[in-house]
């Protein structure tokens, strides 16, 4: 039961985030989309660490270099992330109020992300392997 509510939390706290990131790019003031492009380094984020886990076979090991090398560069997709819309901002394609929303939404989103991976990714009866 504690999966469920475990999941549940994190589905709440994503909804939050894309709630941010919506209200960035379509209120009246604001208007414009071009932070959605965001959502492209929500799916890819994830990527280098699925690739690491299925590469890398000893999970005892305390370090390898293809799981750093997944952190390398899921730590570079999350600043590109929130690089992106400061620089939508200093060229005045959006709003600094937009981008402060996407911002606040790019935390919450990849804290949801690395919650999934806390809670799921612990190789249990629960774990994110089994869907």
């Amino acid at each position: 039961m504690a999966g469920i509510k475990a999941l549940v939390a994190l589905s709440f706290s994503g909804a939050i985030g894309l709630t941010f990131l919506m209200l960035g790019c379509a209120l009246e003031y604001y208007g414009v989309y071009w932070p959605l492009f965001v959502l492209i380094f929500y799916f890819i984020c994830p990527i280098p660490h699925f690739i690491a886990k299925r590469v890398s076979d000893d999970s005892d090991a305390a370090s390898s270099a293809c799981r750093e090398l997944a952190y390398f560069f899921t730590t570079g997709i999350v600043v590109s992330a929130f690089g992106f819309p400061i620089i939508l901002a200093r060229v005045e394609a959006i709003k600094w109020g937009a981008c402060g929303l996407v911002l606040a939404g790019n935390a919450v989103i990849f804290l949801t992300i690395l919650g999934f991976f806390l809670v799921f990714g612990r190789g249990d009866d629960f774990s994110w392997e089994q869907w």
